[in-house]
């Protein structure tokens, strides 16, 4: 059983800070300290401090602790976000933007996507239109830094 499935069943009451979802996590999934350091590329030390509130993961390593613990950064990161799925879908492509064009890049795309969150306030739309609005917007972006690496880069003679 998932992490998620298992949250929806237990519910989320007095979960919300970094410390509590780390270690609520990593005892829902059933690994160990030790197992998690190793799936993140961390010390046990720094899993322990990460379960105390005594420090917090930054760029990769805080998206390798998600993705062991199955949850989104977002969740992890956001202590409003009580979804531990909540920007799941975002993530591999966001992953594929940061692999191309680095750590700007991704924040870049990310600062696109939530400018546009606003064009839904207010409303509901189903997850096939979401998904499709997503892809839509980093289609473009894409697209865009495709071009101007084209136009902006420095031409290498042959």
């Amino acid at each position: 059983m998932k992490f998620y499935e298992v949250f929806c069943l237990k519910g989320n009451a007095d979960m919300n800070s970094f410390a509590d979802k780390v270690r609520n996590a990593r005892e829902t999934i059933g690994m160990s300290q030790t197992a998690l350091a190793t799936a993140v590329g961390v010390s046990q030390r720094s899993i322990t401090a990460y379960e105390t509130g005594n420090a917090k993961p930054r760029g990769v390593t805080a998206r390798k602790l998600a993705r062991a613990l199955q949850v989104s950064l977002d969740y992890l990161l956001n202590d409003e976000i009580d979804d531990p799925q909540y920007g799941m879908e975002q993530e591999a492509w966001l992953q594929n933007i940061e692999a191309v064009y680095g750590a700007r890049g991704e924040a870049e795309a990310k600062a696109l996507l939530e400018k546009n969150l606003a064009l839904f306030a207010g409303g509901t739309l189903s997850q096939q239109a979401k998904d499709a609005f997503f892809e839509a917007v980093m289609t473009a972006y894409v697209t865009c830094k495709e071009q101007a690496r084209k136009i902006y880069s420095p031409k290498q003679d042959d």
